[in-house]
This record gives structure tokens, C-alpha cells and sequence, in this order.
């Protein structure tokens, strides 16, 4: 048991629903967090530099799918969420959550402005008793690297009169399954008090906290999730092309693997790796692992692989195409989705931007639709989508699938289309219907 006497009151806080809480960044990952913050009866003052997010909160109204307007609104309503851009907030509250994106630089190395920004806006009002609890995606050793000296300069002392603490979000944009409340929630603190304060804060909210010894395990364990995933997609990536060669199709092989009940878990190939984490978050650790002169190989290679993807989605369309008797040049191409994955509007880091570069770079003539992502600006060009109707299908020379929204009629596009060249196995129950290759 500890003694300590902040830590006693956080505690006591929580428990009677009185804490305040200030989360910083209002997108995918900070917002969802608020919104259950503010449900459970915490008051919470969202932070965010983005007006119009802002404006669109404190007016209850959400600009993210998996948040629906009708918890925002009554978060609210009853006075337990409001936002502003004003870093005088954080002088008011108990608890401080930090969600701002740490992408990478043109360089490809870690691009820490974002949290280094917010932690000088919050360094002037931290005060004793409060906790900061870092959540955005980084190379182990960023929380204390970052946040100690700046607790330092305001003579604070985590884990004695202030509490600091590392906690990965896991958010999966489009998941009904898995949500904040039930999705296991990993907490690591600088010390045992701070540990136990952000364990207490976080439960409050989410059924399940799994304790780590440090904010470095936490940080850890979190580009183990994700680099898991990249170097499992670029296996099966690599695969697909292997199998292209012996001609084998992937997706059977695949299929085929998975009937063993142990031992094996199936990953699927594709276009490219997009959204906020598989393509930057394991580039995190083989930097940091760099700096300290050694090479995350597995990692390189697996960047390597599936950065390579786009590529070879654009030459599969070439050689489709010249099998039709058509050149690149000239041709007609339809991308089918540009989200970076299925039934979501978020576009980020999508190979979909790379396929539409290469495309138009041979001279094809490319327009898109997604039902989700109503304009697009690859290279900074602005582009809409167009309506999928007959004509746009049958006037085509190929319809690419990138992106295999549920919401698409794969039946409908294979017969009219002329040539479909499917990147995700989408196409798989009605094949036999049209032209269709894939990876």
C-alpha cells in the first residue's frame, strides 16, 4: 500500500466521479477517449489546436465515424465534455491524456513535434497531484526522455507528488467488436505510485488494465503489436508475388494453411500497408534501434516489401491490360476505393495514393470512387469521386479494387467491367463471372 497522499486523493476522485481530465488531440484516438471519459461522469476539456473540431464538439456534434453525434451531443449537454484551444485548461484538471500523431519525417525518422509542442504548452500549469499520461504511438524511452526534465523544471517529482505514466492507444478505426471500453488497455508508470494512478484513472473507463514495470515496456509492447502485423503482411505480400510466379493462387494457399487449427495465423495480402500505424510505428523502433548501432532487419525488410506493393499492384494493370491488347497509356482505369482499409473514410498513408501516382505517371487516366471518401488530393491535385453506375463501369478499360468495401457489388462490377484487377480477393465469389486477375 502506498502513503502517498496525492495519489490517495487522484484515487478518491475517481471513484466519486469527480475527476477532471484534459485530453489533448481530438482525432481518432483522442476523441473516443473523451467521449467515455465524459460518460462515466469525469469532466473532461478537450484540448486540440484545430478550431473546427473544436467549434464541432462544443456544438455536440462528431466528425468521426466510429463516435457517434449522439454521444457527443449528450456528453454535452449534461456538461461533462466541452473542448477549446486554450492551454490554460490544463491548470484545472487532474489528469492529463496526450493523443497527438507522431508521423514520420520526409527523412522517414521519427517526427516528434507534436508531443514535444504539447508538452511545453503543458509544462507552465503542471502542479502537484496530477498525473500526464502520454498515449501517442513512439519508440521506447520517449516519455521520460520528453516529460522528466520538463517535470523536473517545475521541481516535481513523479511518483511522489506528481504522476507520469505511458498508456498505447489501440484503436482500430471501423471495429464494432472491439471498442474503447473492452479493447485491454496497457499501462506503464515511471514508478509504482504512478502506475497504480494511471491504472486508476484508465479502469475507471476500460474493463481491463494490463500493468507493465515501466513506460519503456509499454512503449515496447505497443511496436511489438504493430511490427507483428507489418512483417506478417509483408511475409504473405512476398508470398503473394512468389506465388504469382509459379502461378499459384495466394489466396487459396492461404485459405488452404489456415485449415491447421494451431500453429498458424492467416495474414492477407495486398495493395500496400496504409493507415496511422503499420506502415510508420515499427519504422519507430528500427530508428531507435539504429541510434543505438543496431539494425532491426526484420523490420527494414518488411518496410521494404510492403512500401514495394503499390508498385507491383500497378504492374499486375499493365500486364492485364497488354494481355487485352491495351497500353497503360491512354487507358481508362477505375479505382475502386481509396480508404486505407475496409468501410472507413480514413485515408491515411493509404497505397492508394501511390497506385494513382504510378498510374497516371504511365499516362493512364485515372478516377476513383469510395462511397466513404467523397475527394481526394493525391500530389496535391484534387479529385472527386465519380458515381459508380453503368457507364462508369462498362466505359473503363480496368476496374482496380484497392480498398474491399462491403458496401460495393462485386457481382455488378465484374460483369460489367471489362477487365477487374482485384488487390483483395474481394472478387472471390463471383469470379467466374467476368475477366478478373489478381495478386
Amino acid at each position: 500500500m502506498s502513503d502517498n497522499t496525492y495519489l490517495a486523493n487522484l484515487e478518491q476522485k475517481v471513484a466519486r466521479r469527480e475527476l477532471k481530465v484534459a485530453v489533448v488531440g481530438l482525432g481518432y484516438v483522442g476523441l473516443p477517449l473523451a467521449v467515455r471519459f465524459a460518460e462515466i461522469g469525469f469532466k473532461v476539456i478537450g484540448v486540440d489546436l484545430d478550431e473546427k473540431k473544436v467549434d464541432s464538439i462544443n456544438r455536440g456534434v462528431s466528425y468521426i465515424d466510429d463516435v457517434p453525434t449522439a454521444s457527443v451531443a449528450a456528453c454535452v449537454k449534461n456538461g461533462t465534455l466541452s473542448a477549446t484551444r486554450d492551454p490554460k485548461a490544463f491548470s484545472a484538471v487532474d489528469s492529463i491524456s496526450i493523443c497527438v500523431p507522431t508521423p514520420l519525417s520526409k527523412f522517414r525518422d521519427p517526427d516528434l513535434a507534436a508531443v514535444i509542442s504539447v508538452a511545453d504548452a503543458v509544462t507552465p500549469y503542471l502542479k502537484q497531484g496530477q498525473l500526464v499520461v502520454l498515449e501517442s504511438t513512439t519508440y521506447p524511452g520517449t516519455t521520460e526522455d520528453v516529460f522528466l526534465p520538463r517535470f523536473k523544471s517545475r521541481g516535481l517529482e513523479p511518483g511522489k507528488d506528481c504522476f507520469l505514466a505511458f498508456s498505447p492507444e489501440r484503436v482500430d478505426p471501423g471495429r464494432r467488436d472491439f471498442m474503447m471500453k473492452n479493447t485491454p488497455r496497457v499501462v506503464g508508470g515511471q514508478t509504482p505510485d504512478c502506475q497504480r494512478a494511471a491504472a486508476a484513472v484508465y479502469g475507471s473507463a476500460i474493463d481491463n488494465i494490463v500493468k507493465v514495470s515501466s513506460p519503456r515496456a509499454a512503449e515496447m509492447a505497443k511496436l511489438l503489436e504493430n511490427t507483428f502485423r507489418s512483417v506478417n503482411i509483408a511475409l504473405v505480400n512476398e508470398l503473394a508475388i512468389m506465388c504469382d510466379r509459379l502461378a499459384i493462387d495466394v489466396f487459396e494457399v492461404i485459405q488452404a494453411a489456415s485449415s491447421k487449427p494451431f500453429g498458424f495465423m492467416p495474414f492477407f495480402p495486398g495493395p500496400g500497408l496504409g493507415g496511422h500505424c503499420l506502415p510508420i510505428d515499427p519504422l519507430y523502433l528500427s530508428w531507435k534501434m539504429r541510434s543505438l548501432d543496431y539494425r532491426a532487419r526484420f523490420i527494414e525488410v518488411a518496410d521494404e516489401i510492403n512500401r514495394s506493393m503499390p508498385h507491383y499492384v500497378v504492374n499486375k494493370v499493365f500486364q492485364a491490360l497488354n494481355t487485352m491488347g491495351k497500353p497503360v497509356q491512354g487507358s481508362k482505369v477505375l479505382v475502386l476505393g481509396v480508404a486505407y482499409k475496409r468501410d472507413v473514410e480514413d485515408v491515411r498513408e493509404s497505397p492508394a495514393f501511390d497506385v494513382i501516382k504510378a498510374l497516371e505517371k504511365l499516362g493512364a487516366v485515372v478516377t476513383y470512387h469510395d462511397p466513404y471518401v467523397p475527394s481526394l488530393e493525391p500530389e496535391g491535385v484534387p479529385m472527386r469521386s465519380v458515381e459508380l453506375d453503368d457507364a462508369a463501369l462498362k466505359g473503363c478499360d480496368c476496374a482496380l479494387v484497392i480498398t474491399d468495401h462491403k458496401k460495393f457489388d462485386y457481382g455488378r462490377i465484374v460483369r460489367l467491367a471489362p477487365l477487374v484487377v482485384d488487390t483483395r480477393n474481394a472478387t472471390a465469389a463471383v469470379r467466374g463471372q467476368g475477366r478478373v486477375v489478381t495478386l
